[in-house]
């Protein structure tokens, strides 16, 4: 044996996990092709989502083991505890930041309510005329590529990363490499996105493309993370091509903008009409924006699944075989609690929180 478990994937997810199972005391080889993924392309927001009750306990418990984590992480992992903003447009929209808010207090995170004033004194670059908000100051923001390689190296006696390429999960749970070699484990966790895919046809996981520009240095023009209230009907429950409002102050004085989403294309290209649009989607926001200079585009892919929620746990039929896949875009912010939990179910242990809703089962929403 190679080691007590293979993990398939260095990104945000994959790191968090081999760190939680070397800190569960297994011996952990961690296999990356080095192609990049969402780790690298995101915009490594930590924010408590609360769209299902599942959704918000997956989040709340994770954002809570960032913010733990946060004091010994290394400087470049660029830790923000900027909070969010939740702004509201209009009277209807104020009105669902209130029932957030009681949805959050429900589950012991603070927020509080903005005034049109008090919104305008916070984020003097926002347009006039705005409802308010909801600032929720538990929130916070990480360049996740170095996050990840931090938790990669916090148990380096017990955590071994080689670059190779998986090539095939054979049936008795062996892993054939690129280079015709093979690793073996009791336990294999695949955690490589939507890359999980070419290992795992069967699994629901369907590929949302997202466009980010990051601006030049300009500090003090955003002081949080802003998001529209719209962010989730618009963003997570749109089967088509979608844009929202989401703004990030990145500790560098850079603004870094999104978000897009488009459905079943892996066209890493950015696509001027649809970054156009997004862009639009920011300056109805933010005017001051077109003002300043963007310095680089790019896009990313997430992995979704059916129905928003990761599938953690045992794979139902492959021998050996646990996921941690299906992040789509909230994979930075709940890999520590996605971690937890799945550590736990592979060692025994009782995770914090019901791991029902994410588990495979035979596969969920294709069985």
């Amino acid at each position: 044996m190679d080691a007590d478990v293979i993990v398939i994937g260095a990104g945000i997810v994959g790191a968090a996990c081999a760190q939680a199972l070397a800190q569960a005391g297994r011996r952990v080889l961690v296999l990356d092709a080095s192609i990049g993924g969402a780790t690298g392309a995101g915009m490594g927001h930590l924010v408590v989502m609360d769209d299902n009750a599942a959704e918000l306990e997956l989040s709340r418990h994770s954002v809570a083991q960032w913010r733990e984590l946060a004091p010994r992480m290394s400087d470049d992992c660029a830790y923000s505890a900027c909070g969010t903003l939740w702004i509201a447009a209009n009277d209807e929209e104020m009105a669902e930041a209130e029932r957030k808010q009681q949805r959050l207090r429900a589950h012991g995170i603070d927020s509080r309510l903005l005034g049109a004033r008090e919104l305008a004194t916070a984020e003097p670059a926002l347009r006039k005329g705005l409802s308010g908000a909801l600032e929720v100051p538990g929130d916070g923001i990480l360049y996740a590529p170095n996050a990840a390689r931090w938790l990669l190296t916090q148990n380096t006696e017990s955590i071994r990363v080689e670059h190779a390429k998986v090539e095939a999960i054979e049936d008795d749970g062996t892993l054939r490499l690129a280079d015709g070699s093979r690793r073996t484990a009791p336990q294999i966790v695949l955690a490589n996105g939507i890359q999980a895919t070419a290992l795992c046809p069967e699994l629901p996981i369907r590929p949302k493309k997202g466009h980010l520009l990051i601006t030049d240095r300009y500090p003090g023009t955003v002081h949080h993370q802003l998001v529209e209230l719209g962010y989730v009907t618009s963003a997570h429950h749109s089967d088509g091509d979608s844009v929202a409002f989401n703004v990030q102050p990145r500790p560098t004085g850079q603004l870094l903008v999104g978000s897009s989403r488009q459905f079943d294309t892996t066209d890493p290209a950015v696509e001027a009409p649809m970054l156009a649009r997004m862009l639009q989607r920011t300056l109805d926001y933010l005017p001051g924006l077109a003002n300043l200079n963007a310095v680089r585009s790019w896009t990313g892919m997430r992995a979704a699944s059916p129905d928003g929620l990761p599938l953690l746990g045992k794979h139902p039929w492959r021998e050996k075989l646990w996921l941690a896949v299906g992040h789509e875009g909230l994979g930075v912010t709940t890999a520590p609690g996605s971690a937890h939990l799945l550590a736990a179910l592979m060692t025994g242990a009782t995770p914090d929180f019901d791991a029902a809703p994410y588990a495979p089962r035979s596969l969920r929403d294709i069985a």
